[in-house]
Formats: C-alpha cells, sequence, structure tokens
C-alpha cells in the first residue's frame, strides 16, 4: 500500500540524483584540463516500483513508480580504442628515438664536407701524388706526414663521437628501465586500490583514468598487451610474459655485459632471462646501441684497418729520401703479441685459436686469365660457412669477384704483387672477433696450387681459427698478419719513426741491384693511387665506394626513421584526437548537461514544495 509521505520520498529521490548529476558535472568542467581525464555520465533510471510481478498485484492494472535513482557514474570510454592507441604509442616512441639518434650518426659523416673523413683522406691521397712529382724534397714529405696526421685524429674522432653516443644510449636504456620499473609498481599499486574500491561497490573511475595514463606512458617504453577480462585481475604483458598481474609489478634488472663493452643486457627481474621487445622507445634505445652504432663504428674500423694495412704493404717496400726501408707508415697494433697470432680465447690457461687478419698466396696470378680448375670454396661466414664455386672457364678477377659477393666474412683481392690476399672482415655475430679469418677450405685446387695458399685439397688441408699456431696449416712462404686490436679507429696513429723524420717517409722502390733513387717517386705514387684501387674494404672495392656506401646507407637510415615517425606521429594524433572527441570534456556539452540537471533539481524542489503544502492541508487543515 502505498504511504502517505511517497510524494517526499520521490521528490527526496530526485533531488539526490539531480545533485548528483550536477556534482559530476561539476567534476567533468574542474578536470578538462587534467591529461588523462574522461568525462564522467550519470546514469538516471527509474526506482523499482511498489507493485512487482513478483509480488501480489495491486487491485489496479499498471505499475505504481518511486521516482528515479542514479544507478551509476561511468566514464565515456572506448575499449577498442584504447587498445590501438597503446599499440600506436609504441611505434610512434620507436621510430622517434630512431629519428633523433639515426640524424646524429648521419649528422657525424658530414658529407659531403671538407671537414669529413673522406675530405680528409682526399688531401692525404694528394699529398702522396704531389710527393710522387717531387720524390727528392723533405717538404712534400712533411705534408703527407701532416696530412696523415689529420685523417688520423679525424677518424678517431668520429669514432669517439660514435662512442659517446653509443654511452648515451647506455644512460637512455637505464633511465627507460628505472622508469618501467617505477611505472608497474605503481599500476600494481592501483591495482589494489581498484579492487578495494570494486569490491566496496564503486565504480572508481579517477583511479581508473590514472591507470590508463599510466600504462599509455609504459606503452611508450615498451610492446605491451592489456588482458581486463577478469574484473578482478588487471594484467599487463611484454612479448607474452607478465609484466603486472594484479597488484604484483615482476619488472626488468640491468646486468653488465662483458662481450659488449660492458653495456646493460635487459633481463627479466625474476628468471633472468633477456628481454625480447618489438616496439616502444627501449627497443629503439637498444637497437640503436647494439646495431646501428656497433655498424658504425665496425664500418669505421673496417676502412681504418684496411687503410692501415693498404698503406703500410705498399710503404714497407719502399725507401725513405734517407735510404730508410722496412717501415710501416701507420702504427699496427696487434691482438696479441705472440707472431702467429696464437692465443687463449677459453681462457683455460692452454693456447687454442689463431687470430689472423691477412693471408697472402705465394704465387703471382694474372687476374684475366681463365684458371681451368672446379671445386667449391668453404668460407667463414656470419654464422655458418658460405659456398663459393668456382668452374674451368672462370677468370682469376671472377672468382675473387665471386668471392666479395658472398656473404662470407672474408674477402679477397690481388695484391701489388698479383697474388691472391684474402682478409677478415668486421663480425656480424657479436661471440666472433672482428679482422679474424675462421675457416677457408677448397675442395679443388685454386687456393691449392693455383693461388699457393693452401697445402692440399679438402678438409686436411682446410685453414681453422680454432686450433694453435694455425700459420702452419697454410702453404710454406704464406705471407699473414695478425689481426688488430679491437677498434682499431680508436687506435690509428702514425709511425713515431715516420712522424719524428718525415726522411723516413717511402717516395720510391728499389731498382734491380740498387735501393730507392732520391728522383724515384714509384712508391708515393702507388700510394695515392690506393684510392680508386680495389683493396677491398669489407665488400666496398675501393676507399671512395666506401665513404658513398657508408654515407648513403647513414641518410637513407636516417630518412627512413623520419619518414616513419611523422607516419606514426600522424596516426597517433589522429587515434588521441578520437579520443578527445569521446572521452574529452567539451564545454558547451558540460553547460547544457548542466541546465538540463539544474532545471530536473529545481523541478524536483517545487514538487517537494507541492507534497509539503498537500501534507500540511491534509495534516493541519482536515479534521474536526
Amino acid at each position: 500500500m502505498q504511504s502517505t509521505f511517497t510524494g517526499i520520498e520521490i521528490g527526496r529521490r530526485s533531488l539526490l540524483a539531480h545533485r548528483r548529476a550536477l556534482s559530476t558535472v561539476g567534476h567533468n568542467l574542474s578536470n578538462a584540463n587534467s591529461e588523462g581525464y574522461s568525462r564522467q555520465r550519470v546514469e538516471l533510471s527509474a526506482y523499482h516500483s511498489i507493485t512487482r510481478p513478483s509480488l501480489a498485484r495491486a487491485d489496479r492494472p499498471g505499475m505504481l513508480g518511486q521516482g528515479v535513482e542514479a544507478t551509476a557514474i561511468e566514464r565515456v570510454r572506448d575499449q577498442l580504442l584504447e587498445g590501438r592507441i597503446l599499440t600506436q604509442a609504441g611505434h610512434e616512441t620507436y621510430w622517434e628515438e630512431r629519428d633523433k639518434y639515426s640524424l646524429m650518426v648521419d649528422q657525424l659523416h658530414n658529407e659531403p664536407g671538407d671537414q669529413s673523413v673522406r675530405g680528409m683522406l682526399d688531401r692525404f691521397w694528394e699529398a702522396w701524388q704531389e710527393l710522387s712529382l717531387h720524390p727528392d724534397q723533405r717538404a712534400p714529405r712533411e705534408a703527407v706526414v701532416e696530412r696523415g696526421q689529420t685523417v688520423v685524429e679525424t677518424i678517431r674522432e668520429r669514432y669517439n663521437e660514435l662512442s659517446r653516443i653509443r654511452t648515451s644510449l647506455e644512460e637512455e636504456i637505464r633511465g627507460s628501465v628505472n622508469q618501467i620499473n617505477d611505472l608497474t609498481r605503481e599500476i600494481a599499486q592501483l591495482n589494489r586500490r581498484i579492487v578495494k574500491s570494486e569490491a566496496a561497490g564503486d565504480n572508481p573511475n579517477d583511479l581508473y583514468d590514472r591507470r590508463d595514463l599510466l600504462v599509455e606512458e609504459l606503452a611508450g617504453h615498451v610492446d605491451i598487451a592489456v588482458d581486463d577480462r577478469d574484473p578482478l585481475e588487471f594484467n599487463l604483458y611484454v612479448g607474452g610474459r607478465v609484466i603486472v598481474q594484479g597488484g604484483t609489478a615482476k619488472g626488468f634488472d640491468l646486468e653488465a655485459d662483458p662481450q659488449n663493452n660492458g653495456f646493460s643486457r635487459v633481463l627479466w627481474s625474476r628468471s633472468g632471462d633477456e628481454v625480447e621487445l618489438r616496439s616502444g622507445k627501449l627497443a629503439a634505445f637498444l637497437e640503436l646501441r647494439d646495431q646501428d652504432l656497433v655498424d658504425e663504428i665496425q664500418s669505421l674500423d673496417n676502412m681504418a684497418m684496411n687503410l692501415v694495412d693498404a698503406v703500410n704493404e705498399v710503404h714497407r717496400d719502399g725507401y725513405g729520401l734517407n735510404g730508410e726501408t722496412g717501415n710501416d707508415f701507420f702504427v699496427e697494433l696487434p691482438f696479441v703479441e705472440n707472431t702467429l697470432g696464437t692465443l687463449d680465447r677459453s681462457g683455460d690457461g692452454e693456447l687454442d685459436s689463431s687470430y689472423l687478419f691477412r693471408v697472402t698466396g705465394t704465387n703471382e696470378l694474372n687476374p684475366d686469365q681463365q684458371i681451368g680448375l672446379d671445386g667449391t670454396l668453404t668460407l667463414s661466414g656470419p654464422e655458418n660457412t658460405v659456398e663459393v664455386e668456382y668452374a674451368p672457364t672462370d677468370t682469376v678477377d671472377e672468382v675473387v669477384r665471386r668471392i666479395n659477393n658472398s656473404e662470407a666474412e672474408v674477402v679477397a683481392r690481388l695484391d701489388r704483387h698479383g697474388r691472391l690476399s684474402m682478409k677478415g672482415t668486421p663480425a656480424a655475430v657479436r661471440d666472433n672477433p672482428d679482422f679474424v679469418i675462421r675457416h677457408v677450405e677448397d675442395s679443388g685446387q685454386f687456393l691449392v696450387g693455383y693461388a699457393g695458399l693452401l697445402p692440399e685439397s679438402g678438409p686436411d688441408g682446410a685453414y681453422s681459427w680454432n686450433v694453435p699456431d694455425a700459420v702452419d696449416d697454410l702453404r710454406d712462404d704464406v705471407e699473414f698478419a695478425v689481426a688488430p686490436r679491437a677498434n682499431p679507429s680508436g687506435w690509428i696513429g702514425i709511425n713515431p719513426t715516420v712522424e719524428r723524420e718525415p726522411a723516413n717517409v717511402a717516395g720510391g722502390f728499389a731498382r734491380g741491384t740498387r735501393d730507392g733513387e732520391v728522383g724515384d717517386g714509384a712508391a708515393a705514387e702507388e700510394i695515392a693511387a690506393l684510392r680508386h684501387r680495389p683493396v677491398m674494404v669489407g665488400n666496398m672495392a675501393t676507399f671512395d665506394d666506401y665513404f658513398s656506401e657508408a654515407a648513403t646507407a647513414a641518410g637513407l637510415r636516417s630518412e627512413q626513421a623520419q619518414q616513419s615517425f611523422r607516419t606514426h606521429e600522424d596516426l597517433a594524433k589522429d587515434l588521441r584526437d578520437w579520443r578527445q572527441s569521446i572521452s574529452g570534456v567539451n564545454m558547451d556539452e558540460e553547460l547544457s548537461e548542466m541546465i538540463k540537471f539544474q532545471h530536473g533539481y529545481q523541478a524536483a524542489a517545487r514538487y517537494v514544495t507541492q507534497v509539503n503544502e498537500m501534507l500540511d492541508t491534509i495534516i493541519n487543515r482536515m479534521g474536526v
């Protein structure tokens, strides 16, 4: 049965509901500029009627209503859109960091420019050309030394700049990992607070907003996946592994890697497994530090080492103005002091490996002559060996080019005496050392009797670095050079003997039984010609080829990063604008809602007044 005071109760419920709606509008307006805030809406619904179908029906048809109630305060949020934004956030920050650091690397090349390594090296070759025209004078030799010193300093400065960028990326990685751990801990704390609030029957919308904001910030560091299917447990995944499980954060650790110059590895804090990332700024930092910058340094090392080796090869055979010979122009620092390149690689106290950079056959070859042999060369590759086939109709030059165009980490060339020279290149795999020939094998006779490099065909005559004194497994009288100390571009320098006395700079060669004559500039001319000769700087034939390829590659990487960043930035902006149109606070809309609820509140108040007057009439004016 309906109470006499039902009207008062209906009015009270309406006042409370509209007051809550007005408060929500005020909350929206107050947070219009709050980062990550989602506008909220009060859901109003009719309060349950007095007569329900499950109860005995009244003596009249219909159900008598009892006013309105605010059933919930919900966020206006599109969860599918949020998932797209999280994915896009990782791509955007990934390319943003790659764009920034790729531009820094590209600017280091300074191509074309007079102050670049290439510009300084051009002046170096010109100084040798000038010496070849005036081999009887001291001044051109002083110019060669001075410009050589400038080349050395420019190469070392490029190496130092690249190293500084790697160090900067290491600091970025450490900062990113610390932020990730802070974010995951805060998200886990919010999860605990949200679960308690939900258990009490509340909708903690502001806590949801704060958590979503932190999750989006976390997505900028690493690629994450969200699992919120279980209302009692909010989970985050990175690479298929959980990083936040409800109220528990699992985070990352950092560990110094001795095989990577002591730079940090990013590991899962509990298992110690290495973290695998696909997007986000942390993935960009790791790729830049351990791939892009390593490739740049290896490329520079390759150029520096081949410059040292090629110039010294000629200069060593030349004679200076004072008749001195046998001097290197550049300093060579071997990886080991052992003259055969033998060392203890495993660290067990026993010599077990041989580190050779270059081996040169004993026979003079004609590059245009057909070899008349067939077989297969087996050379060390990035991870496995690489096979290079040759046929009787192939010329020497064709076989050499086939070796250099393969994926082997060995290159070949004919030296100044026409002998086949094979050199190690920078290694693609971190566990393998740079500039070390690891395996050379020939199933036929090209490297055996033809080039005079290996003692016999097949596995029994193969050269392998996995044994001490491997030089003994080569043919007698084979020339070789021990692998250099790590990062030649960082220690390249002028031989002090030449630097102190420019007269030791070689100008000519011996002629028959006569030593280099004062007016002979053949050695200087040959060194100047190295600029355009195929000395094989990695798989680039000449020094000019190397600089062109290196500058182009750096420019293309920078351009790709810039274009990709702009594309993903635009996509992310569109998605965020879309979200703002859905979840953001619109002042005009909120003011309209405020007026609507204000009128509802006033109407409810007027209704209560009318009911009060009616009750006053019944109570105070009716009766005896």
